[in-house]
């Protein structure tokens, strides 16, 4: 008996040194991992989850369907086109908000050179037409109506092309000297501008560059640190040496899954990149193994069907709103794979934004918080498994899943299961998690649920973990 006794505590202390051993070897791998993490004005953008795009300029005023080809080159003959006699920026905004929107953006100056604000730099502005004596200012409605209703707002600035001054991708056109002058002083011109919009407006949730703002070194002009220095919290989208968030690879609303936040490089378009990566799935999933913390943004038009695919309000266009279906899969296929979505919004002529837009918005909206609103049970936690149980069966059909991005994203697979009939049955099975996670799955009725992280660069460290009843 003694004998049998020393080999049952022999085989323990073995069993307790292997033990020891592995959960060494997992400390020490953890540890050797460089865990990437966001910046905190970055935070604010994950946090966010959807935003808006208002889109207007001189070519909402002249009757025709809108061609960027033509209005990159083509300047307005009469720019006292843009009269919006009822306009209301409370109205657009609050159209907004009923969807669910957390900022909103204004294009202060696209594609024609226009700016909707009193410049003092730019004479190609508000002060230049009849509209309100001369004295509009588009851009301070939009921020001040932004604050009243609750939403951050944003500023997105043009600059790449101006039909006015003959800019071509930020390029200057024609030769020799003339053109090194003029491109010196656009370059100018627009730092100028920059400057403007960051000090007038108080503090801005984003400065969004139309098609980035180049390189500086180059023909682009130096905004960057005028940004830092006016917008210290600001979101800044982008130049050749930064990007604080990336656009997901499609005007489509959706990201690619898995969708990471993690990038190869601080800028997220592809001049610059290593030409042995594969930008465009680059845009679309990130890299889990990138150095630089650039999230994505997934985008697309409220009016984008049947073929059309607006930025700008034009004429019979009305029939060609997304359904709420379409709306829901968008949401779910960015939003539920860790990317931020900005849905593009268009007020007419009037300065209104159109009757059967704003109710589809609150439909959009109604629909979130019907699905999403009020989870069956959650719970949060720093284990590998994490189970929730229900005081009875009921159909479930979606989970979500959220970590503490603070600490970086930690889970690289995991698995869903429920249990049916006593029995733990798979449901999905996924790789990125990152700010928030959905997973829809056949709907299945049971009372338990649990996610199992397979595997994780370090502790797993999950905020919310939810599920949700079917909604078929």
């Amino acid at each position: 008996m003694y004998i049998l006794h020393c080999l049952a505590t022999h085989c323990m202390m073995i069993k307790f040194i292997i033990t020891l051993n592995i959960l060494l070897l997992t400390l020490q791998c953890y540890c050797q991992v460089s865990i990437i993490t966001p910046k905190p004005h970055q935070i604010k953008w994950h946090d966010a989850e959807l935003g808006a795009i208002f889109h207007y300029d001189l070519h909402v005023f002249d009757g025709i369907r809108y061609g960027q080809g033509n209005n990159r080159i083509n300047p307005f003959e009469d720019y006292n086109i843009f009269n919006p006699t009822n306009l209301n920026t409370d109205q657009w905004v609050q159209a907004a908000k009923a969807a669910g929107c957390k900022f909103a953006i204004l294009t202060a100056t696209h594609e024609t050179g226009f700016g909707l604000w009193q410049s003092d730099v730019n004479p190609y502005c508000l002060k230049s037409v009849k509209w309100r004596d001369g004295k509009g200012d588009i851009v301070q409605d939009f921020v001040n109506s932004c604050r009243k209703y609750g939403l951050q707002p944003g500023i997105y600035v043009g600059i790449r092309w101006n039909s006015l001054l003959g800019i071509h991708n930020f390029k200057v056109q024609g030769d020799g000297e003339f053109a090194v002058n003029k491109q010196a002083w656009y370059k100018r011109f627009c730092e100028k501008m920059v400057k403007e919009l960051c000090t007038r407006y108080g503090d801005l949730f984003m400065i969004w560059f139309d098609g980035g703002a180049d390189d500086p070194r180059g023909d682009g002009p130096d905004v960057e640190p005028i940004v830092n220095q006016y917008q210290p919290n600001c979101l800044f989208y982008h130049n050749v040496d930064r990007a604080d968030l990336r656009w997901g690879g499609s005007e489509t609303g959706t990201v690619g899954y898995p969708c990471w936040s993690t990038f190869p490089y601080p800028f997220s378009h592809s001049n610059n990149t290593d030409k042995k990566k594969d930008h465009t799935q680059l845009q679309k999933h990130g890299d889990a193994d990138g150095q630089y913390w650039v999230p994505a943004m997934a985008d697309a038009p409220l009016r984008g069907i049947n073929g059309r695919h607006e930025w700008f309000w034009e004429p019979n266009d009305e029939e060609n709103i997304h359904s709420v279906d379409d709306l829901m899969e968008m949401y779910e296929m960015s939003v539920g794979r860790n990317a931020t979505l900005i849905l593009g919004l268009t007020p007419d002529p009037t300065g209104l934004m159109p009757i059967g837009d704003t109710e589809r918005l609150k439909e959009w909206g109604n629909e979130i918080k019907r699905r999403f609103g009020t989870p069956l049970t959650r719970t949060q936690g720093k284990e590998k498994i994490l189970t929730l149980k229900l005081d009875k069966e009921v159909p479930v059909e979606y989970c979500i899943i959220q970590e503490n991005i603070i600490q970086g994203e930690r889970i690289r697979q995991y698995e869903i299961e429920a249990k049916v009939n006593g029995k733990w049955q798979l449901m999905c099975k996924g790789e990125s998690v990152g700010h928030k996670r959905i997973e829809r799955f056949e709907p299945v009725t049971t009372k338990e649920v649990r996610l199992t992280v397979l595997q994780s660069i370090a502790q797993p460290d999950i905020t919310n973990f939810s599920i949700y009843a079917t909604t078929r």
